[in-house]
Order: structure tokens, then sequence, then C-alpha cells
């Protein structure tokens, strides 16, 4: 049996060619993606959208234009696109059954998206990690911590917590305690503390620092000593609370707290 070498290299050519327009199509279908999301971006950021929200709304439509374009480029081919659909599906459901818990973090994150319990840079405390965020994603929320750790949290495990958000208003009170030894007037610690809590770098002066008797213990009184700052600077005004205490009592010639023991008789 002969071989029809014409018919076999107009068949070989032709399949050259129709892979050639498939795989133009395909990177002019990519071009085409990308200018389309970069549009999109740039009318999202005129009007002013939280980043956050166009990173989720350019990905989700990333993945909708591929899914068409790969449809598009199969029915280039002549490979029947309904049954690749109906094909599509069927892999879907199993994915989903089997990844249930990342399409649950991704509806999650669609939810923290449109209610906005938090957003990049708020410090907050939620699925048991506190610190800064610097990421929302589609499945995980970034969190950092003060001392620098990152760490990933899933979105429906914090969805599904308490969420506390220290950024939401304009400033937190830094909540310490300065215990007096028995002796020493109250009144006057209070009179010594309260300018110099005001003095203190990035303290607000309203609210004005709060400086109280709180209680009563074996060793004498406790002083509760408040003062207000933004979250940024909690820390740096809670160490140097400490400091000023420390620095104020010693200056006073307070003398140490230590435990009154009550004797007993016989």
């Amino acid at each position: 049996m002969e071989l029809d070498w014409a018919t076999i290299s107009a068949a070989v050519t032709g399949a050259a060619l129709q892979v050639a327009a498939g795989f133009a199509l395909y990177m002019i279908g990519r071009w085409l993606i990308g200018f389309a999301i970069g549009i999109l971006g740039r009318v999202l950021t005129a009007r002013n959208f939280d980043p956050t929200l166009q990173r989720y709304i350019a990905s989700i439509l990333a993945v909708v234009l591929n899914i068409v374009l790969v449809v598009a480029i199969l029915g280039f081919f002549g490979i029947e696109t309904t049954s690749f659909a109906a094909l599509l599906a069927g892999v879907g459901l199993a994915v989903g059954a089997a990844w249930s818990g990342l399409l649950g973090n991704f509806a999650a994150g669609a939810f923290l998206i449109i209610f906005r319990p938090y957003k990049v840079g708020d410090y907050i405390v939620g699925g048991g990690v506190e610190g800064t965020v610097t990421e929302i994603g589609l499945f995980n929320t970034v969190i950092t911590s003060p001392d620098n750790v990152q760490t990933i949290v899933g979105n429906s495990k914090v969805s599904g917590d308490v969420v506390k958000n220290f950024s939401t208003h304009a400033y937190r009170r830094v909540d310490r305690t300065a215990q007096l030894a028995f002796g020493v007037d109250p009144l006057d610690a209070i009179a010594r503390l309260k300018p110099a809590l005001a003095a203190i770098p990035n303290v607000m002066a309203e609210p004005a620092p709060d400086v109280e008797i709180l209680d009563f213990n074996e060793r004498g009184t406790v002083l509760a000593v408040r003062p207000y700052c933004h979250t940024d600077n909690y820390w740096q005004v809670y160490f140097d609370t400490n400091r000023l205490i420390a620095q104020t009592f010693g200056e006073a010639g307070y003398a140490a707290p230590f435990t009154v023991e009550r004797k007993t008789t016989a």
C-alpha cells in the first residue's frame, strides 16, 4: 500500500497551522485578559475602591475570563464544549467536596470584603491571632504580630471568631497599675503622676490621662494609671508609662511596697 505523501503533508500542514492559530488565539486572549483587568483596576482606583477589594474583583474576573478562553480554544479545535462544560461542572463539584474548607475560606473572604470588619493596616485580634493586617486574600488573612511574626489565618476562622479592631476608633486606653506602700499618700502620688503622664510623647490631651485609686490590698493602695493614645503608639506609651511610674515614685522617695503579715494569737 502506497502512502499518499501529498495527503499526509497537507494534513500535517493543516494541523500545524491550526495549532499555531490556537496558540495565537491563546496569546491574544491572555493579552486581552490582562488589558481588561488593567482597565478595571484603573477604573476602580479612580473611584477610590479599597485596594483589597480591587485585588479580590480582579482575581475573580481573571479566573472567569481564563475559563472562557479555554472553552473558546477547545471550540476552535472542534472539541465539543458542551461535554467539556459538563465535565468541568463535575470536576468542580468533586473539587468543591474535597476542598470545602477552601471554598468556605473563599466565601468568608467575600463577606470580609463586603462588610469590612477590618482592612489592611488595622491592628486586630482575630482567629486567635493579634497583630496588624497586612493582606486580605481570597482564602487567607495575613497578620503580622508585634514581634514581627507573620501568621496566615483562614478567612473562615477569622470571620467565625470574635474580631477586636483596635484601629476603628481614634484612640485606645493603656491600662497600667501602680502599687503604693502603706504610709504613702495616694493623693500625692496622683498629683505627681497626672502632669507627668500628659508630657509623655503621643499621649492624647483629650481625653486626659486618668489616675485614680483602683483598689486596696495587703501592700497598700493600688492606683489605676490610664493614658490614651493612638493604636500605632500603644506599646511606646505602655513602656514609657511604666518607666514614668518607677521614675516618679523614686524621685518622690516612696518606700517600696511590701506585704504586711498579720500576727495571729494562739
